[in-house]
């Protein structure tokens, strides 16, 4: 065997200068910890979730608490005070009607961030339903349900929302607040299920063949347990990670039928209604600042639910980093 090279000898240390170390040891006798914890300790250590969560957290105080961040009536307006400058109290001044910018922008939450909550609740409980009883029976059930969401997938969720809309505006054209946050909930809904439909019908397809689940089965559990006690709970994964990014869609969705004149009426304050307010303004290049503020709050409040899904990804799926 030829000398090395210089340059690439090998020194070895000895044993004794190198004591081996426990640094590898693990405690067998320790509870295994569930997915869920594992990805609550990479979650809590990511500075987009505390970034996200500072945002979010911002946005229902003020959602649940309004009075905390403006004393101004947001429906009291006097044309005396048309685009009035920045007072005390009133920091963005006034808008076309004399109304508080503010106070409108503060107020306006509530009817956005509700019609996103709700329209992702209802999205999640029907995709998530769908997808499960699809992936873990198979068979006419799975080829009715995927052909179904296919139908609906193929429809774009804003043009389809327009229609329903539309349609329930010349049926009950005087709506009150609730019920008009759930005629737009729905109609996003409607159209917006089948994607968590095929993300948990591929989980469920996935999981259904894991070794846990034939244990279960071997002691007894029957198809319907193991669906709500195993296979589920374990398929969430993909599904919450689109649902937080879902809410931030379906705020963004609520405000842009309100821009149209199509979403909530103009008598309910809300974000699309005050940008589709100041959609003039846009065009004479004057007090832009009507438009900005409502615009400001609702870019922030996307990228908070965005920051949050995508933080939420990395946490549960660690590979997604690579």
């Amino acid at each position: 065997m030829s000398e090395p090279l210089p340059g690439q000898q090998r020194f070895v240390a000895p044993l004794d200068e190198t004591p081996l170390r426990a640094i590898d040891a693990v405690d067998v006798d320790a509870v295994p910890e569930s997915q869920w914890r594992e990805a609550w300790k990479r979650l809590r250590k990511s500075p987009l979730f505390w970034l996200s969560a500072v945002i979010i957290v911002v946005l229902a105080v003020m959602v649940a608490f309004p009075t905390l961040f403006t004393s101004a009536d947001p429906t009291q307006a006097s044309l005396g005070n048309q685009f009035g400058p920045p007072s005390e109290g009133h920091p963005f001044g006034y808008n076309f009607q004399g109304a508080d910018i503010w106070a409108r922008t503060v107020y306006g939450a509530r009817a956005s961030v509700a019609v996103g909550l709700l329209a992702t609740l209802v999205t999640v409980l029907i995709g998530t339903v769908t997808g499960a009883v699809a992936g873990f029976y198979g068979g006419p059930i799975d080829t009715i349900l995927s052909r179904l969401s296919d139908i609906f997938f193929s429809i774009p969720v804003l043009l389809g929302s327009i229609v329903i809309i539309s349609v329930i505006n010349n049926i009950a054209p005087k709506r009150g607040f609730w019920f008009s946050v759930l005629v737009v909930v729905l109609a996003l809904a409607i159209f917006a299920w089948p994607q968590i439909t095929r993300q948990m019908r591929g989980a469920v397809l996935e999981v259904k063949n894991l070794e846990f689940v034939d244990a279960a089965t071997a002691i007894g559990a029957s198809k319907f347990t193991n669906l709500r006690r195993h296979i589920v709970p374990n398929s969430l994964s993909p599904v919450i990670v689109s649902a937080t990014i879902m809410l931030g869609v379906f705020i963004v969705s609520e405000s842009a039928l309100s821009f149209l004149g199509i979403g909530l009426p103009q008598t309910i304050v809300s974000w699309g209604n005050d940008l589709s307010d100041a959609q003039t303004l846009v065009r004479s290049g004057q007090h832009l600042v009507v438009m900005w503020v409502p615009a400001t709050a609702l870019a922030v409040t996307v990228l908070g639910f965005v920051l949050l899904g995508e933080a939420v990804r990395e946490a549960l799926d660690p590979k997604a980093k690579k």
